[in-house]
């Protein structure tokens, strides 16, 4: 037993008549795969993470006089408009419109 012949290299006919190492592609085509199923992303969890980690930046950079003082006074506000755009981010996703799956 084994692979029938293929009349041609790529022979979408070709079957396997034993299984493979892992048992799934026995009786199918060689060339036929099975459909994958999209993969679930917790697309509000991801945002909420993202505004998180701003969160954060800018409680460091205000407890750091080092990070806010001179020509680096602009870094805080950057987080400002992280957490904001974040935040944005996140009510468009809790909408609907970025991922329907997790709208609420």
């Amino acid at each position: 037993m084994g692979v029938t012949e293929p009349t041609s290299p790529h022979d979408p006919q070709q079957t396997r008549d034993e299984p493979h190492r892992d048992g799934l592609d026995a009786g199918r085509p060689v060339d036929e795969h099975p459909d994958l199923a999209p993969m679930h992303v917790p697309m509000l969890k991801i945002v909420e993470a993202g505004i998180l980690a701003w969160a954060v930046a800018l409680v460091v950079t205000l407890v750091v006089p080092a990070l806010h003082e001179g020509s680096r006074d602009w870094w805080p506000w950057t987080c400002v408009a992280g957490i904001v755009l974040g935040a944005m981010g996140w009510l468009y996703v809790r909408r609907g419109r970025g991922n329907a799956r997790d709208a609420a």
